[in-house]
């Protein structure tokens, strides 16, 4: 397993295990993918991007990772409400991976907005993650 699929691995068993967060997104609320008639609100991946972070002595990657919350058109405040449960959950955690060592996992900045197509309200995390 690449140490990204590790660590999006890591983050979904972190998130699932959180009574507060399924509270708020429901037993499934974390999906693969926003479906096209989605129970809201959900967190979904959003985009990832990898690159080589190696120094001499060790092979490492530097992560980009975005995890969107997406809620109605008048949830702004549950989509925030979610938002800060992630980063509560995310932020610093000490995830263990598969194959990999996450040496840090950081929240670098949240941005939020309303879709004009849908009018759904989405919140996205970035995060900042390194693995050896």
């Amino acid at each position: 397993m690449s140490a990204v699929n590790a660590l999006l691995a890591a983050i979904r068993a972190r998130l699932a295990g959180d009574a507060v967060l399924s509270g708020l997104i429901g037993p499934d609320g974390f999906r693969d993918r926003l479906l096209p008639r989605p129970r809201l609100p959900c967190v979904v991946p959003g985009s990832v991007e990898t690159r080589d972070y190696s120094t001499a002595t060790e092979a490492g990657a530097e992560h980009f990772l975005t995890l969107e919350v997406w809620a109605e058109g008048e949830g702004r405040k549950a989509a925030e409400t979610v938002a800060e449960r992630l980063r509560v959950l995310l932020h610093d955690a000490p995830l263990a991976l598969s194959g990999a060592v996450l040496v840090s996992l950081l929240l670098r900045n949240t941005r939020s907005r309303r879709e004009p197509k849908t009018k759904l309200f989405v919140v996205e995390l970035s995060f900042r993650a390194v693995t050896e």
